[in-house]
């Protein structure tokens, strides 16, 4: 039996080019430190499990690029599908991300699925789940 079960409201249905756009804006503020895009654009209920298994919440996942602990400078997509599910928004595939964690620059080549959720805001990120490549 699972340890938490939640019911969260969506609304309307979400587009696979509404999902798309949704994600990129992402990677903008991401890469950008819009701080306030982010608080917008992510879910309360954010469960975010990064390619190191360390896992955040909203507050903690904004709060990390606040502090300084991690600042994203690139994130390059690439072989990305996008499908959809009434107001469900799953966007799969590899990215290259450029990031700087305590102060030590990296390059991280991901597999992903992120998840959007359409609100009475638009769309809002809920998911993601990330799996490092193999360095080549």
């Amino acid at each position: 039996m699972p340890t938490t079960l939640t019911t969260e409201t969506c609304i309307g249905t979400l587009t696979p080019e509404e999902t798309w756009q949704a994600e990129q804006a992402r990677y903008a503020a991401q890469t950008a430190g819009d701080l306030a895009a982010l608080e917008k654009i992510i879910g309360d209920d954010l469960v975010y499990i990064h390619s190191s298994s360390n896992v955040d919440t909203k507050a903690s996942f904004i709060e990390s690029q606040r502090d300084g602990t991690v600042k994203y400078r690139n994130m390059k997509p690439l072989d990305i599908k996008v499908r959809t599910y009434g107001a469900i928004g799953i966007v799969s595939g590899r990215l290259d991300v450029d990031v700087t964690v305590r102060g030590q620059d990296t390059v991280l080549q991901l597999l992903f699925h992120s998840v959007w959720a359409k609100r009475t805001t638009g769309a809002q990120f809920v998911s993601w789940q990330a799996t490092r490549l193999p360095a080549k």
